[in-house]
């Protein structure tokens, strides 16, 4: 998983600490239902290109070339999201090597490894560069939107009344 972390805080904290007094709770099964529905929630977001808080991404070079979407040009980064669950917790996050990259944004500088020159293509004109920094905008997809928060309380208050 990436060690992206996100953590519940507010209502959800007492009701948590109120399932702890519940002997016959089923904590496991509960934490489930939060990671996958947090799973679910999280591989939408690829479909709607918005960050948790309901921020439209910023659209990639290729899908503005290309007509497609933002981060799904081959869904690697979207089917490598997991849930991972038992009675302690639930986490949801990749182990894909590009998603702290997308999620936090990036500047990287290229360099011409092969030859003294870079040559590459912008705007139907060729370019020559020894090197290039190229800014990749952040593009969160991982994280607790207000939409998952009331989703979360309201399975654990119908935990609870059960």
């Amino acid at each position: 998983m990436s060690s992206i972390r996100a953590e519940l805080s507010g209502d959800t904290e007492q009701l948590l600490g109120r399932l702890k007094q519940l002997s016959s709770f089923d904590r496991a099964g509960v934490l489930n239902a939060i990671a996958e529905g947090l799973r679910t929630s999280t591989m939408e977001r690829f479909s709607r290109e918005q960050s948790p808080e309901g921020v439209k991404w910023a659209p990639s070079v290729r899908a503005g070339d290309s007509g497609g979407k933002t981060l799904t040009q081959t869904a690697a980064l979207k089917n490598s999201i997991r849930a991972k669950s038992d009675d302690s917790g639930a986490a949801v996050g990749t182990n894909d090597i590009r998603a702290a990259t997308h999620q936090f944004g990036d500047t990287r500088t290229i360099r011409a490894k092969n030859s003294k020159y870079l040559t590459f293509q912008i705007g139907g004109k060729w370019v020559r560069k020894a090197s290039v920094t190229i800014h990749i905008p952040a593009r969160p997809f991982l994280g607790i939107s207000q939409e998952d928060q009331e989703e979360i309380r309201e399975l654990l208050e119908e935990a609870i009344e059960e």
